[in-house]
């Protein structure tokens, strides 16, 4: 296994998914996978989110009487910095073992090349510029952000440059070509694996 946990966040980002469940899975699936322990909020009987800790999943529906729908789910990697050995919950500490209190960027991004899976940096949205970054791997539709310099009440204070946020799935073609068209920008072909690693950093959700 890839020291260190590692091995979880490659399989996220290669696959879309957490412990083979992804963004469009029912609430029961995702917690059948995740297991029991999880905080739910809703927004009247439209819309909830269940918090798993480091993993959050979204779903939504037209009404009371409908079946939920998923959404989209975020890791919210920033978390581990402030050690707190309950946010990795047995499921994933079973499967992946000790998760240490930051991922590095561009350890991540060099490992995944090694896989032959590329990500590409894509327009941040204005409201994140220039304090993060985010970079997208066009297979699996994940979205990683990244921390790319301090910001006074922009950026947590217990994370440094470099440091990946969040993980977010999906986010797909289409909205990365809607940000692109914001800031006018062509579509950039991925790196090819043998290019050195590209800067660092990325969104906030």
């Amino acid at each position: 296994m890839t020291p260190y946990s590692l091995a979880f966040y490659l399989d996220v980002v290669t696959t879309g998914t957490v412990l083979g469940v992804g963004p469009a899975d029912p609430p029961d699936r995702v917690t059948k996978a995740l297991g029991p322990g999880f905080a739910e909020n809703g927004f009247g009987d439209h819309s909830m989110f269940r918090d798993y800790g480091l993993a959050e999943f979204f779903w939504d529906r037209v009404s009371a009487g409908h079946p939920w729908s998923g959404h989209h789910f975020t890791l919210q990697v920033h978390r581990l910095a402030c050690r707190d050995r309950a946010l990795v919950n047995d499921a994933l500490r079973a499967r992946y073992g000790r998760f240490t209190p930051r991922l590095r960027f561009e350890k991540l991004r060099r490992l995944l090349e090694r896989r032959g899976v590329s990500l590409v940096e894509i327009p941040e949205i204005p409201v994140n510029a220039p304090y993060f970054r985010t970079f997208w791997q066009p297979d699996s539709h994940v979205a990683v952000s990244v921390m790319a310099t301090y910001g006074e009440y922009s950026t947590p204070d217990h994370m440094r440059v470099g440091d990946v946020y969040s993980i977010h799935a999906p986010m797909t073609a289409e909205e990365v070509e809607r940000r692109r068209e914001r800031v006018g920008e062509r579509p950039t072909p991925p790196p090819s694996p043998t290019a050195g690693p590209a800067s660092d950093a990325q969104p906030v959700r």
